[in-house]
This record gives structure tokens, C-alpha cells and sequence, in this order.
């Protein structure tokens, strides 16, 4: 009896001695079951890390697609990367340029005719600049030139002796409307220039001390947009003949059309257009360049949502006419979507 009775008690305590060592090692597995998941989590987000960590985008002005298209870019890149990226408004394209050159900003929007000056040493470069490299050729900058209807001035040739807003001094906007301007032998001693923004320009036009203005942007333009609310909008033309000779010498030009109803115009508008391109210092990482490129594109439904002028960014069209030197990270991107 005694001898069964201990035979129960040894059972027992070997019993309890197994359901506790069971015990404390299950908190143990979880606790490294759920320390492998985590180290997997953190995997998978360094692959979705920048090198860098700090993203300022240069735009333009604060009502202008640059800026519009430029925020929308940056809230992509800190949702996909988590990294502390932000928009700086300017001046656009040449001070774009300039603050890239400098370090002062890490990726640009800019005119594509400034661009070409600045790889060139012309115009407002004094010497070539090869720290910039392109991640993508992205939307066409349109040339609209307005005035009123009851102006008198229908085409390019009438702005001879006119005051005219050719955008802030420097801007791609200026850039291309001196260009044009020499294009129909007219210089900037042929015409009164105010240097005015977009905003500026149609509140000069709206006080009427401005007879005519240059936009050059995505369509439609917002300040323009606003303007034919309150005034006679007048659409200015180029002629096309005359802009194909400009374009041999200034191949970044093409011809183009404003649709009839941007602006209240009932027929299209022969202008003329540049490619807008998107830089990043040549120290920028490989990695970081792939990675840019590819949450861009991955993305760009919702940069179309942001601004109208996106719609023409298009994978298939982001390598023609580059005019910097391609971003390897950039090219390693094009070359793996061309290959599937």
C-alpha cells in the first residue's frame, strides 16, 4: 500500500515537472517565432529604403503644374519610402538647375531647353555642368502667349513694340520665349519686358499693364484658367512653317497644338512645346535611382489625379529626347521593363 501510494506521488510530481517545463518553454517559442517575424519585416522594409534620407524636389512657382506635380511626387516617395522628402518652390527651371549643381536640392523638374544650356555652358551657364544626371523625359511645357481679343494681337510677329510678361528672369518660361522671340527676328530691345510669374503676369494683365504674357507649362494653366474668368482671352499663335526652322537649330522645340476649349478658344492653337525633364545629381546612388524611377511610374495614376499635364508622362516615351546623360539607376529600370 505504501509502496503504491509513493509510486503515485512520483508519478505525479514527474507529471507536474513536464506540464512545467512545457510551459515556460512556450512563451520562449513564441518569443522567437515572433522575433523571426519581426526580423523578416525589417528585411523587407530595407528593401524599400533609400540610401538617402533626406528628398528635396525643386518646382517653380506655387500655382504652377511643377509644383503641383512635384508635391504629389514627394508624398509618393515618403509613403513608399518613408523618407523625409519635401518641395521647395523657385524660381523654376535655370535656378532649378543651379540648386542641383550646388547640392542645395536632390532632384529637379526643369525645361529641357535650359537643360541642353546648362550640359552645353550656354546662354545662363558659364561653363558645362556634368554633375546632373535624367531619370525621365515627362510631360511637354506648352507655349501659351495671351492677350485680349480686343488687343490687335494675333500672332508672334504683333508683340513688336508691345509690353509683354516673359515669366521671372531666368525661369525656363523666359528661356523659350527669348529664344522665340529671336526665332521671328524679334530681340528684347523690339519689345517693353516686365519679368512676372504666373500669378504676376495675369494680375498685370488684368490691371491692364501688360498688353500680352508668356506661359509655358502643362495645360491648362491655373492663373490662366482664372484669367478668362474675368477678361476676353485672346490664345496667341505661332506659325508652324516658321517654327519648324527654329527647331533645326533647337531640336528641344516641337510643334504642337493647344486643343480648342482650354480656354475658351473655339478652334486648336498652333504653338510650340518643350519637354519637361526629371534630374538628380550624378551622386545619387544606382540603387536610389532605380528606386525613384520605379516608384514613379508605379504611381503615376495618382500624379494624373493631381494635375491634368501628367497624363502625357508615359513609360514608353520617358527615354525619348533626353538631354543629360541617363541616371544609370534610370537606364537599369528602362532595361528591365523593356526586357519583360
Amino acid at each position: 500500500m505504501l509502496n503504491s501510494l509513493k509510486s503515485s506521488l512520483l508519478l505525479s510530481a514527474m507529471l507536474s515537472a513536464t506540464l512545467g517545463l512545457t510551459a515556460c518553454s512556450s512563451p520562449s517559442s513564441e518569443s522567437s517565432d515572433s522575433a523571426a517575424t519581426d526580423s523578416s519585416a525589417t528585411d523587407a522594409a530595407a528593401t524599400d529604403q533609400l540610401d538617402t534620407k533626406f528628398l528635396t524636389i525643386a518646382t517653380g512657382g506655387a500655382s504652377g503644374p511643377y509644383n503641383i506635380i512635384g508635391t504629389s511626387l514627394s508624398e509618393v516617395y515618403v509613403k513608399t519610402f518613408g523618407v523625409n522628402s519635401k518641395t521647395q518652390t523657385t524660381g523654376a527651371s535655370v535656378e532649378n538647375v543651379n540648386l542641383l549643381t550646388q547640392g542645395k536640392v536632390d532632384m529637379v523638374l526643369a525645361l529641357s531647353d535650359v537643360v541642353t544650356d546648362a550640359v552645353e555652358g550656354k546662354n545662363n551657364f558659364d561653363q558645362p555642368i556634368n554633375n546632373i544626371q535624367q531619370l525621365a523625359v515627362l510631360y511637354p511645357n506648352v507655349v501659351q502667349i495671351v492677350t485680349t481679343k480686343d488687343s490687335g494681337i494675333k500672332n508672334i510677329e504683333d508683340l513688336r513694340g508691345k509690353r509683354i510678361a516673359v515669366g521671372d528672369q531666368g525661369s525656363g518660361t523666359e528661356v523659350n520665349a527669348r529664344t522665340l522671340l529671336e526665332g521671328f527676328g524679334i530681340t528684347y530691345d523690339d519689345v517693353t519686358v516686365d519679368y512676372l510669374g504666373f500669378s504676376e503676369a495675369a494680375d498685370g494683365m488684368k490691371a491692364g499693364k501688360i498688353e500680352a504674357a508668356f506661359f509655358s507649362s502643362g495645360l491648362p494653366n491655373s492663373s490662366l484658367m482664372e484669367l478668362e474668368q474675368g477678361l476676353d482671352l485672346q490664345l496667341i499663335t505661332i506659325d508652324q512653317d516658321k517654327l519648324k526652322e527654329i527647331i533645326a537649330t533647337k531640336p528641344y522645340f516641337k510643334t504642337f497644338e493647344i486643343p480648342a476649349g482650354t480656354y475658351g478658344n473655339e478652334t486648336a492653337i498652333p504653338t510650340a512645346a518643350i519637354m519637361n525633364a526629371l534630374l538628380v545629381s550624378s551622386d545619387l546612388s544606382e540603387d536610389d535611382g532605380y528606386k525613384l524611377t520605379k516608384a514613379l511610374f508605379d504611381n503615376l495614376e495618382g500624379l494624373k489625379t493631381a494635375h491634368q499635364a501628367a497624363n502625357d508622362i508615359s513609360l514608353e516615351t520617358a527615354r525619348d529626347g533626353m538631354v543629360a546623360p541617363i541616371h544609370p539607376g534610370a537606364k537599369k529600370y528602362y532595361d528591365e521593363q523593356a526586357g519583360k
